[in-house]
């Protein structure tokens, strides 16, 4: 009987990784059997129409270790007994000396919850996501004895301390990343690069079919049929939303235009405020998060896409963001940044709008431009359509992965 592979995860389910739920069904139609291990239980009510395909049980660690005091006690005494826990507990106390907080300690409670309960018919380890989630899954490995790998993605790439990337990678068996600036990264600080694999998501283009209908020339001349400028993510600092407030505050006052944000976040609130200040409020829909047919229909109801990705303060940034290809598949012309994999989909120009990062001004001559011609926006976004369908089919992705993990498990 084929073993299955244990998918360690942050959250699950998560409106805001439908890249990891479609990676994970297509691993399923696939042929791999998978079981889900969750470090924190869903914190949002809507799900996509994937998490409701998706056929692996869900497991769920202890989020905080004083949560479930008797469970990780109950795990440590049958761990303890593990031929290995000598060698885990040394991994594991080396790393404390380098990072004495309490996540630490977290994830070797969460690694001893997830050995002690792991299933009997798994032989696999498998992160999303090369920070904690990895960590978890390394200290479970070495615990259980058992072979493990990662996909690594953004903000766990260029937030994490080098030393601690250098052992995750030496130990994982393969890496899979999103991006070429990921996968140049993790190259860099690889004893064995061959180990570093690049993968692009790509995307589920049954569930994106394409879009038939044709856009309205709009052309920011009527005040009552202004262009619909769309933008989906969470409000934090990487997504660039001040600096697009900035840039819409600086449009001439005679241009119509309206701003629709699709997306929770932290920051919400705070952008509000800032709208609100620089005289914006009554021209944007803050619409919150909502679920993927929501989403698709908005892709098609607007002119143009605004994602400006910026690198924020603790060096969290996107790899290459999904909506982005997701609105390329719906012929929706974008306008971005130069940041981390977006010009490995886009082309200033050519299939979208490339723009420095951090810089209002250059945004809003690149809004007033597509704005203003609705000829240019048919153009980029039949461009981009083209180059999504023809390159960022996540069926390859899935091969590739499922390759990937068959060669891993043979070799172990």
């Amino acid at each position: 009987m084929t073993k299955k592979i244990v998918i360690v995860l942050k959250g699950y389910p998560r409106l805001s990784e439908t890249f990891i739920a479609q990676e994970l069904r297509g691993l399923e139609l696939a042929g791999l059997d998978l079981t889900l291990i969750s470090m924190r239980h869903p914190t949002e009510e809507k799900r996509h129409p994937v998490h409701d395909e998706i056929e692996a049980r869900v497991a769920y660690l202890p989020e905080y270790l004083h949560d479930e005091p008797w469970r990780v006690l109950r795990s440590w005494w049958k761990a303890r007994r593990f031929p290995h826990y000598r060698s885990m507990r040394k991994a594991f106390l080396i790393d404390l000396k380098r990072d004495r907080t309490r996540n630490r300690w977290r994830r070797f409670g969460q690694a001893l919850v997830l050995a002690a309960e792991f299933p009997p018919d798994a032989d696999w380890l498998h992160a999303h996501f090369i920070h904690t989630p990895a960590a978890v899954t390394l200290y479970a490995s070495i615990l259980l004895g058992l072979g493990w790998s990662c996909s690594a993605h953004a903000k766990d790439i260029w937030t994490s301390p080098d030393w601690e990337l250098e052992e995750k990678l030496a130990a994982a068996r393969f890496v899979a990343t999103c991006t070429k600036a990921g996968f140049d990264k993790l190259q860099s600080l690889s004893h064995d690069p061959a180990r570093i694999h690049l993968s692009y998501h790509g995307l589920d283009l049954q569930r994106f079919g394409k879009f038939e209908g044709e856009r309205p020339a709009r052309d920011g001349s009527d005040a009552q049929d202004p262009v619909i400028l769309l933008s989906v993510g969470r409000a934090v600092a990487k997504k660039g939303y001040s600096v697009l407030l900035e840039a819409l505050a600086l449009l001439p006052k005679d241009l119509a235009w309206r701003f629709v944000h699709i997306g929770g976040g932290e920051l919400a609130n705070r952008l509000k405020a800032e709208a609100e200040a620089l005289g914006l409020t009554s021209r944007i829909d803050w619409l919150g998060s909502r679920a993927q047919a929501d989403v698709l229909a908005r892709y098609r109801a607007s002119d143009l896409f605004v994602l400006p990705c910026r690198i924020a303060s603790d060096g969290d940034r996107d790899g290459l963001p999904n909506v982005l290809v997701e609105a390329a598949s719906q012929r929706l012309a974008a306008i971005s940044t130069t940041i981390s994999g977006v010009p490995e989909l886009l082309s200033d120009d050519v299939n979208g709008l490339l723009v420095p990062p951090d810089d209002p001004k250059s945004l809003s001559t690149a809004l007033a431009r597509a704005i203003q011609s609705p000829e240019l926006r048919r153009r980029l976004g039949d461009a981009a359509e083209k180059r999504v369908r023809a390159a960022f089919d996540h069926k390859a992705s899935i091969r590739q992965l499922a390759d990937l993990f068959q060669a891993a498990r043979g070799h172990s």
